[in-house]
């Protein structure tokens, strides 16, 4: 190997590298406190702000709180259907998964989920909704909305209740068709 194939070989090394550090500290730097706490539901016009630890109780024990089973009374909507949306396992890699969505493809089913779950103030969607959904995934490759909701990186979250059963069906269409990683 010449000199200027070696220079060139570690020059390409060191770049390879130092992308895989920036790229394992963006996915990784996920701090707990700006994690969301409320989820603002809302259903046509009545809206509940919940807990997120509200909302993982429901998901794991199935039971309903008073407020919120108060509020899905007054949206009629039932209970196991929002669990059943809550729990919804795409699997997905997670690594193909947030090159996936830094495409345009990616920035586009981006915009769309963030019609019906973002920001209070609407600003930073995309990029919110891209960091909870790759942190959802990590730990197990699957991206459930529960878990997208626990990391969300604002301290409230607001979900259009209305398109949530048809976001997650589209979700599971566009995310489930990515390659899964290798066992």
């Amino acid at each position: 190997m010449t000199k200027q194939n070696q220079l060139s070989y570690f020059s390409l090394s060191i770049r390879w590298l130092l992308g895989l550090i920036a790229l394992t500290s963006i996915l990784f730097y996920s701090p707990r406190a700006e994690a969301a706490e409320w989820v603002v539901l809302k259903y046509r016009f009545l809206r509940e702000r919940v807990s997120v630890t509200e909302l993982t109780t429901f998901v794991k024990t199935g039971e309903l709180s008073r407020s919120l089973r108060a509020y899905l009374k007054l949206a009629k909507k039932e209970p196991a259907e929002l669990r059943r949306t809550l729990t919804q396992e795409v699997k997905v890699n997670s690594t193909f998964l947030y090159q996936a969505l830094k495409t345009p493809v990616g920035d586009g089913m981006l915009d769309q989920v963030s019609q019906v779950v973002h920001t209070p103030t609407n600003r930073a969607n995309r990029e919110s909704l891209r960091g909870a959904l790759v942190s959802s995934a990590l730990p197990d490759g699957n991206i459930t909305l529960i878990e997208t909701l626990q990391n969300y990186p604002t301290p409230e979250v607001h979900v259009e209740g209305e398109r949530l059963v048809e976001v997650m069906q589209n979700i599971s269409k566009l995310l489930g068709g990515l390659p899964l990683p290798r066992s």
